[in-house]
């Protein structure tokens, strides 16, 4: 059975990682839905609908600037968190490549900034009773391939923290779920390792996540609590275990393309 609607004027939500991507997609659809929706990130949201997003400035490289950011920059009350910020190399690259900055850096961000985050907005998605929790993954969680250990390693990681917190938290405070896309997704961090000819016209665009978001804002997770969903371009999804995404791992000559 579905959830009641239970969005009202006076919701806030909190995208971390919501400038670009699909955390933009994610915050865009919150924001049209009439809720407060704050983002942090590092660079300040443009373009069509950045007007309507509270932007606080964030970087998780930075240990105690991120903490005191979300300490002094959080809303009083969240009823919905998305987290979707990511680090990943300029480039695929083998294990023994990759160096020693970006390899604490895809930490950093990925595992980190994910606790630290949770930590600070657990006690106001209980406030919120239910809150709801959306944590972007990755298929590489499932599909781990040559020239990705550090994000299958940040992203695997990351995905046990979610499903742990989702098996000793009570759904009546707060609810947690992933959502991932089934393709490569066209977002500005992708298009900086691609050649300026690339065609995108097969990727994914982080809109497609809007018709989730919007459920999610709707019905907190009712249905969905502790899934990992699979988002396809048209805004369908369905849960892993009824399929896993395809993988996106490359052979290892075309680590550089």
């Amino acid at each position: 059975m579905t959830a009641p609607d239970r969005t009202a004027p006076s919701a806030t939500a909190v995208v971390v990682g919501g400038s670009t991507g699909i955390g933009r997609g994610v915050a865009d659809a919150w924001a049209a839905r009439g809720v407060e929706t704050h983002v942090f990130s590092r660079s300040r949201p443009a373009g069509p609908g950045g007007d309507a997003l509270v932007w606080h400035p964030l970087d998780f490289r930075d240990a105690d600037a991120s903490a005191e950011a979300l300490r002094s920059g959080l809303p009083a009350r969240a009823d919905l968190v998305c987290y979707s910020a990511v680090y990943f190399t300029s480039r695929r690259e083998p294990f023994l490549e990759t160096g020693e900055a970006d390899w604490l850096d895809q930490f950093a961000v990925n595992v980190h900034g994910l606790a630290r985050t949770l930590r600070a907005v657990m006690p106001l998605l209980r406030a919120a009773a239910p809150g709801l929790f959306l944590h972007i993954s990755s298929e590489v969680v499932y599909n781990a391939g040559p020239g990705r250990a550090g994000y299958a390693a940040t992203k695997a990681a990351a995905d046990s923290l979610v499903r742990s917190l989702a098996q000793e938290t009570d759904p009546a405070e707060v609810r947690f779920v992933q959502a991932l896309p089934a393709g490569m997704v066209d977002t500005p961090g992708i298009r900086a390792r691609r050649p300026q000819d690339f065609d995108y016209s097969g990727y994914m665009s982080p809109a497609a996540f809007a018709p989730l978001a919007d459920r999610l804002t709707r019905t907190r997770g009712a249905a969905e609590h502790g899934e990992a969903l699979v988002v396809r371009p048209d805004g369908s999804w369905s849960p892993v275990r009824e399929g896993l995404p395809a993988s996106q791992s490359r052979p290892l000559d075309a680590l550089s393309r």
